[in-house]
């Protein structure tokens, strides 16, 4: 398997890295977190400009038809700024649509491709303690939908979103088109700066193809556990650089800090986790793009992105002392990150859980091989 990024790819990681890290220096964030507003608009408003908003949109529809790969490296990038712009999942809500229903929402992923109407989505009924509560019925008209979906990332601001309701027991994926006046919006934010909405939903009644087909489910849960994972890539990456360059200056007893054996030791299993996670994100971007299966490679992806995001975060917030709980300084934005990213997974216990009924039902060693056991021993 060869992990070399292509030319374009390389490319593509550069200008937006460069972007997204020249814009969100520490300053910005410092206002950023006083000023209340729900997205980093002139930056949402480069990232169109530059096209990285519809990456993984299909060309047909206005978007650059790339894959997991690519927007892997932008949403590392993403991370390792912090910032607060809709990128993954504008387009992957767009792409799902494109994938599953082009023929009737494709107006949808027209406009999501040229920025004039952004798109959300929420699957996090799957993993979530309450299950989906969103319910549908079918009616002679189409669907009549009610119930709540959940802390909506941007629900008060977007134009329409995916959401999972619950249609004869089963989890499928819904076009929402929220400025129905049967949805009331509860707005929120969450602690890492995230702006969302709660929304109930009372009598609503939808057409048939707004309920897209069961696989478009697994098929966004794979995409999503990618982006998600990438993100938190990115963050434990810069959360480990900035926490070397502090142990390496802060001194104590005549000596920097970072020269304790503890401390060595702290920061080498931060290097250890990150390792782990970038190894398996590749695998699974790999896969993805390849058009292989990848159940257990997702859900291992997922479990080794909340331990990482866990250990890095509180071993980081460790070594900085008692200037790691000061607000004025930035360090602890990647802890608030960190864990966000770790909610929207569902957690470690809830994600292994999981991959041990999958291993449980399959006799294929999943992770490495498309082989049975007996043939890859």
């Amino acid at each position: 398997m060869d992990f070399e990024l292509s030319e374009e790819q390389r490319a593509i990681a550069q200008m937006a890295d460069s972007l997204f890290v020249d814009h969100c220096h520490d300053d910005y964030m410092r206002q950023w977190d006083d000023s209340g507003e729900p997205i980093m608009a002139p930056l949402w408003a480069l990232s169109i400009e530059t096209g990285l908003h519809a990456l993984a949109i299909p060309e047909e529809h206005g978007g650059s038809g790339l894959g997991m790969t690519e927007l892997m490296v932008v949403l590392q990038a993403q991370g390792k700024a912090l910032a607060q712009v809709p990128l993954w999942r504008h387009q992957l809500a767009a792409a799902t649509l494109a994938q599953f229903a082009a023929s009737l929402c494709g107006a949808w992923v027209d406009k999501a491709a040229s920025g004039e109407a952004l798109l959300s989505l929420s699957i996090d009924g799957l993993n979530h303690a309450l299950g989906i509560e969103l319910h549908g019925q079918a009616t002679g008209a189409g669907w009549s939908i009610n119930g709540r979906v959940a802390a909506l990332s941007l629900g008060a601001q977007a134009s329409a979103a995916l959401v999972l309701v619950e249609v004869e027991k089963q989890p499928r994926l819904l076009l929402l088109d929220l400025s129905a006046a049967e949805i009331q919006k509860v707005p929120a934010v969450l602690t890492h700066g995230e702006s969302v909405a709660d929304l109930h939903i009372h009598g609503l009644t939808v057409e048939a193809g707004a309920l897209l087909p069961a696989e478009a489910v697994a098929w966004l849960e794979l995409r999503s556990v990618a982006a998600l994972a990438a993100l938190q890539l990115g963050v434990s990456e810069e959360q480990i650089r900035r926490t070397v360059a502090y142990v390496s200056e802060r001194r104590q007893f005549e000596r920097s800090i970072g020269s304790f054996q503890a401390v060595q030791m702290s920061m080498a299993d931060t290097h250890i986790a990150v390792e782990a996670l970038r190894t398996a994100l590749w695998q699974l971007v790999y896969r993805i793009d390849a058009g292989l299966p990848a159940p257990s490679e997702a859900l291992a992806t997922a479990w080794l992105a909340c331990e990482a995001g866990h250990r890095i975060g509180h071993v980081a917030q460790h070594v900085h002392g008692g200037i790691g709980v000061d607000l004025t300084y930035p360090i602890h934005r990647f802890l608030y990150w960190s864990r966000g990213l770790c909610l929207a997974f569902g957690g470690s216990a809830a994600n292994l859980e999981r991959l041990g009924d999958w291993l449980n039902d399959n006799d294929k060693l999943g992770w490495k091989y498309d082989l049975e056991e007996h043939q890859a021993l």
